[in-house]
């Protein structure tokens, strides 16, 4: 049966309040953010204490960690800022065996200077596709040299933002140590939403066999086309809700079609587990009734 998590971030507490809170929710994993109220955790110096002690409360709590959240913007048009940024990735990576995981996960981004989600002319150029090829390949040689897995989140506005980037990637580099964190509301634009099935049975007919672990958030037609961010007081990529033509919701407020996605990923994956995104902490019950509803609609 299909596991249901959640990100941890979306709870601002300390260590061990956070994860009392989302057990206490009923869930029973979670995606790691290293985005709490306790300062002395620092995301480019975690020891390896300090990683047991996040995986040991975690685990206290029945909670293991599935992911771990890497979210950057790794093609940043800066080469100063993208050295940083993929630096801090390159840690997270290092650490998340520590952590009690392999899989480490971040869209590819931008050469937007404003906005780590917003679209820009070279996303879709053979330049720009090598460009961040080179900067992916050098996540996965990271991932392969401490037993870890880059995962990829393909978001429509980024440099791998369509089924058919993804392909391509992942033709270019054939690694064990590169996998896929199947969001489908990601693939979504004005073009295609109407054709909401055919695009969910390509996703996993093609990409079915590179997911290593599943979001649930939900889609929608935007009437504001400016970026969209929740008041939740967490880090921005907790925070996004979309930009363009496409808002991003809570499980269940908007357009996906839950029951078939839930029926072709538990075909190929039937013990992955779902982690919810894009609510709060209050939101997050009435989101998880929603998910598991769902799920017991097909039997999964």
């Amino acid at each position: 049966m299909l596991q249901v998590g959640i990100f941890s971030g979306i709870y601002q507490h300390d260590l061990d309040e956070a994860a009392r809170r989302i057990r206490a929710h009923g869930f029973n994993a979670v995606q790691f953010d290293l985005d709490f109220s306790d300062p002395a955790f620092a995301e480019a110096a975690l020891t390896d204490k300090q990683c047991a002690e996040i995986r040991d409360t975690y685990r206290r709590h029945d909670l293991p960690i599935v992911s771990v959240s890497g979210y950057t913007n790794i093609v940043h048009p800066d080469p100063d800022e993208r050295k940083r940024r993929n630096e801090r990735l390159k840690s997270l990576i290092r650490n998340g065996r520590g952590l009690g995981t392999p899989y480490v996960i971040s869209e590819t981004g931008t050469f937007n200077t404003d906005s780590d989600w917003a679209p820009h002319p070279r996303n879709t150029t053979e330049a720009g596709y090598a460009e961040c090829l080179d900067v992916v390949g050098e996540l996965v040689e990271e991932a392969r040299a401490h037993d870890a897995v880059f995962c990829v989140e393909t978001y429509v506005n980024n440099v791998i933002g369509s089924i058919d980037a993804t392909l391509r990637l992942f033709r270019d580099i054939d690694s064990p140590h590169l996998g896929l964190v199947m969001d489908p509301t990601n693939y979504y634009e004005d073009h295609n939403i109407d054709d909401m099935d055919g695009v969910l049975r390509r996703m996993f007919a093609e990409l079915g066999d590179k997911v290593r672990i599943a979001h649930a958030k939900d889609v929608a037609r935007a009437t504001d086309t400016g970026e969209k961010h929740a008041d939740t007081g967490a880090a921005e990529y907790l925070s996004f809700r979309g930009v363009g033509a496409m808002e991003l919701h809570g499980p269940g407020q908007g357009a996906l079609n839950y029951p078939l996605f839930f029926e072709l990923l538990a075909k190929q994956h039937p013990n992955m587990t779902v982690i919810i995104e894009h609510v709060t902490e209050d939101e997050a019950p009435a989101a998880k009734r929603f998910v598991e509803e769902k799920m017991l609609e097909v039997g999964v």
